[in-house]
């Protein structure tokens, strides 16, 4: 399906200026922004409406390649994220690395992993960066603070990626992060995980190395795609969270299915993430939350295991294409386990919404999203309701 929203989304960036260096390197300053008026509803507290892009779409940035010969180039990308109430947000991607059209691309930085923008995740997701996204918000995506999850704004440090051309309908994407227990710690955050300043840290004790690998397969008969998808991540303990005793942290493992089938204007889309002895901050990011960053009682981060536990996390979607409108309607569930520490903890939610595409370059975007909390651990639910309109465009 030709949803605006979701290209936007992957491809990030859209060129506005080309041009070509003393060098022969082409240089593109690249961006986007967007600003939305939401308003949330927490149980308990009173409703919060903004204007404010607080998902932090909006960024702009410099791509440049060389062409090396025989179908190799140099790739770079330096993007730097911001909202529209005029705060600096900080990197994005920022990498450098080589490809070819024949094999993949290779690349060496700080990048998004492949459960963000290659194996489900935003691919999957119509309302991705909006208030209405399915990680943290709607909690039925994985939202990694470490940039393994799915979780908007954030990346990986310090990684090694190759995602590999398509073979036959089939492809794959591979991500090696090393650990450096001394620089790269990540930091627990809370009971509930997530602290403002661990958006992007990472790393395993001992130099262990953190992995992601993800496949998928897309198939075309007649007028219906199919797309599968699967995957599994690693994240390595840090020495930093092994030493917090009450959680007995060990090393994150997510295991992932899923898949999409179109048929003209009409697509389903699904995804499961299984997860095992979750890592706390690694499973509940401030970049895919709303409200008061630090402050777990009011945050929009309903996709939060219990740390050390189990859990799993579903979602599934629907779309219609109407002229220049896409109707959507979207929902799911996190399920934390109980741990020796905490209680079960649960969320549902469901949202509807849609899209309206003005151009190539602009969309307007709104809708409804209900969570209902079911947590164990509180002495009262914090259910969410949340609506936005919102505007973006490409320059």
């Amino acid at each position: 399906m030709n949803n605006k929203l979701i290209s936007i989304a992957l491809t990030g960036l859209l060129a506005s200026t080309s041009i070509s260096s003393a060098f022969g390197t082409n240089i593109s300053i690249v961006g986007r922004i967007q600003a939305e008026y939401s308003g949330i509803n927490i149980e308990g507290f009173s409703s919060q409406t903004t204007v404010n892009d607080p998902t932090f779409f909006s960024s702009w940035g410099i791509r440049a390649f060389e062409d090396l010969g025989n179908g190799f180039r140099v790739v770079t990308m330096i993007d730097f994220g911001f909202n529209t109430n005029g705060g600096s947000i900080g990197n994005r991607e920022v990498f450098v690395g080589i490809s070819k059209d024949s094999l993949g691309t290779l690349k060496f930085g700080r990048t998004h992993s492949p459960f963000a923008d290659f194996a489900g995740g935003w691919t999957i997701d119509p309302f991705v960066y909006t208030t209405l996204q399915a990680t943290g918000s709607g909690g039925t995506m994985i939202a990694s603070a470490n940039g393994l999850g799915s979780g908007s704004y954030s990346a990986v440090n310090s990684v090694v990626r190759f995602t590999s051309t398509t073979f036959n309908g089939f492809s794959f994407a591979v991500l090696l992060m090393p650990g450096d227990a001394d620089k790269l710690e990540a930091h627990l955050g809370g009971h509930l995980g997530g602290h403002g300043n661990n958006i992007g840290d990472t790393g395993g004790e001992n130099g262990e190395w953190d992995v992601q690998f993800a496949a998928k397969y897309v198939m075309d008969f007649q007028s219906h795609k199919l797309e599968v998808f699967g995957g599994y991540s690693r994240d390595n303990v840090s020495s930093a969270q092994k030493k917090i005793t009450a959680f007995n942290l060990k090393t994150e493992e997510v295991g992932r299915i899923g898949g999409v089938w179109s048929y003209k204007n009409f697509s389903l889309q699904g995804q499961y993430d299984f997860i095992s002895k979750a890592l706390g901050a690694a499973t509940c990011s401030d970049a895919a939350a709303l409200g008061a960053i630090g402050d777990v009682s009011t945050r929009q981060c309903n996709t939060a295991m219990n740390p050390g536990g189990d859990g799993s996390i579903w979602y599934a979607g629907g779309q219609y294409r109407l002229g220049n409108a896409t109707l959507i309607a979207q929902g799911g569930m996190t399920d934390a386990n109980k741990t020796d520490v905490f209680a079960s903890r649960k969320s549902k939610s469901f949202t509807v919404g849609g899209l309206y595409h003005m151009s190539k370059r602009t969309n307007l975007f709104g809708g409804y999203q209900h969570v209902d909390v079911i947590d164990k651990n509180s002495i009262v639910d914090r259910d969410r309701n949340t609506w936005t309109v919102g505007m973006r465009h490409l320059f």
